[in-house]
């Protein structure tokens, strides 16, 4: 490295001795809705498909899934969740009932994706389950029967509606969302009628049993709606009570927040089509993920100091205006490198908050918003936000090690600044430690050294994301943007030297 790169560096600190939190898997979990080609095509192509399938699930979007180590899956929704009666999508495909989708394109909902498909699918992809109820349009009884029907491994009603359609055993649900953004599209209610409906209906998501406990979540916030956080909890949060839940009515409180980088949501800006003004805008909405998790974390702090109920941030992601000439309903957009930045940086900010965030689900998993994947027939891509999950698996599981930037700086224009570089470090179970780290200067590279307390790292494999910033796969070259060995660093008494190209994402693995 050039001595007067060496003059600008910034140093890594890392302190491998102070474990400050537990990464929940669950953190890099994902989110499929009944929207747009997400699930239809993207997922589930059904068993008579000439796209080789199992049991209708695509065998190469699942096949890169398992790869990714996909923690955790959230279904139906999103908006449909509070439109979505579950009985309508069991029994022989033949005769379920079709519907429109109202929120998601008018298009016909023929219901052949169901409960069934859905746990199948889970089994395929070995991840936790999540599911969301219908509080907006469903009655309590409707949910409690959902949840008997899946999880029951008795005589019942439910219980035996389950075995004619099929399936003899019960499955395990990991969690349950009591209803879905109940502050809009799931009712337009106030946070106090909400969480009373809340306290009403997770009472009857029952823990059977010979069944597994299920996590509850409530419905929180929109981005930075304080107000809701604190009235939901005012009205809604109970202490554990003694030989009761251990976290009284919930053992979650969502949070969505999208990135956004337009003037309004009318006018959100193109996925492939932007300028370095809009670059830095994006940035910046993504670190503001920071301030929303430690505002509302410091409400939930006055009810829950001992953080038992975790920070469920099951929406996110960027948003930009559909690819055009598709259906404005379906969400379908492009992801470049500018993705790839927003998600590094909010991954790194959610494990820096593993004390609080408990999991996250990106929004959404196949050809809908901010995918990993994206489909066209029998066609398959991944998009440069799968490159930086895969890039990022070390860190599920693992202990948060303490870190910190000396030497860095600002990066932006006349509008908005945003960190130079942005980090977070693990400890994995095999005594790996992990860094990601992100340059999201979009035209300065980063002189880096990276030094331990006591590590003199002997093993050490590292990998980097990087090109253009409007650089994305497409199907016909659908691997511009990909992971390349890192292989130009210096290790020199301990210490690791090496640049980070403009915007761009890297990982380290080390012990």
């Amino acid at each position: 490295m050039k001595e007067e790169q060496r003059e600008g560096m910034a140093k890594l600190l890392i302190n491998e001795k102070h474990r400050k939190g537990h990464i929940n898997p669950e953190i890099y979990g994902h989110f499929s809705e009944h929207l747009g080609r997400c699930i239809y095509e993207g997922l589930y192509v059904g068993e008579d498909s000439d796209i080789p399938n199992v049991n209708g699930m695509r065998k190469d979007v699942v096949e890169a899934l398992k790869e990714m180590q996909i923690p955790v899956l959230r279904w139906p929704g999103g908006c449909f969740a509070d439109e979505y009666h579950w009985k309508d999508g069991i029994g022989p495909k033949e005769a379920r009932k079709k519907m429109i989708n109202t929120n998601w394109g008018g298009v016909v909902e023929d219901n052949s994706f169901g409960t069934h498909e859905f746990f199948e699918l889970c089994e395929q992809l070995g991840c936790k389950t999540y599911v969301n109820g219908n509080v907006g349009s469903g009655t309590v009884q409707e949910m409690s029967e959902w949840v008997e029907y899946i999880t029951f491994d008795g005589v019942s009603p439910m219980a035996d509606l389950r075995k004619k359609n099929g399936h003899e055993k019960p499955w395990k649900i990991d969690y349950f969302g009591v209803g879905n953004e109940n502050w809009g599209c799931g009712g337009n209610m106030t946070p106090e009628y909400y969480a009373n409906l809340y306290r009403r209906y997770q009472t009857f998501v029952r823990h059977y049993d010979n069944a597994a406990p299920i996590k509850k979540i409530c419905g929180g916030p929109n981005a930075g709606d304080y107000i809701w956080t604190e009235g939901v909890l005012k009205t809604c949060f109970a202490p554990p009570q003694p030989g009761g839940d251990l976290n009284g009515y919930m053992d979650g409180l969502s949070l969505h927040y999208y990135t956004v980088p337009g003037p309004d949501w009318n006018h959100k800006g193109s996925a492939t089509d932007f300028n370095e003004t809009e670059w830095y805008a994006t940035m910046a909405k993504a670190v503001y993920m920071k301030e929303l998790l430690e505002r509302h974390g410091a409400i939930m702090d006055q009810y829950d100091p001992e953080k038992r109920i975790g920070m469920m941030v099951d929406e996110w992601g960027c948003w930009f205006d559909v690819e055009p000439g598709t259906n404005p309903g379906f969400l379908y957009q492009q992801n470049t490198m500018r993705d790839a930045l927003v998600a590094g940086v909010t991954l790194n900010i959610f494990n820096k908050h593993c004390d609080r965030v408990k999991m996250a689900c990106i929004a959404q998993l196949v050809n809908v918003l901010q995918s990993v994947i994206l489909t066209e027939g029998p066609k398959m891509i991944l998009t440069p936000t799968y490159h930086v999950f895969h890039m990022y698996k070390h860190h599920q599981d693992a202990e948060l090690l303490e870190s910190y930037i000396e030497g860095n700086k600002t990066v932006g224009d006349q509008k908005v600044q945003v960190p130079f570089l942005d980090e977070s470090v693990s400890l994995d179970k095999d005594g790996y430690v992990n860094v990601t780290l992100a340059n999201l200067s979009v035209n300065e590279d980063a002189p880096v050294e990276i030094s331990f307390m006591e590590l003199n790292p002997k093993e050490i494999t590292a990998v980097i994301l990087k090109g253009e910033m409007q650089a994305h796969n497409t199907f016909d070259e659908p691997e511009k943007v990909k992971e390349e060995v890192l292989a130009d660093y210096e290790l020199i008494d301990g210490k690791i030297s090496f640049t980070a190209p403009a915007g761009s994402v890297i990982s380290f693995r080390m012990k």
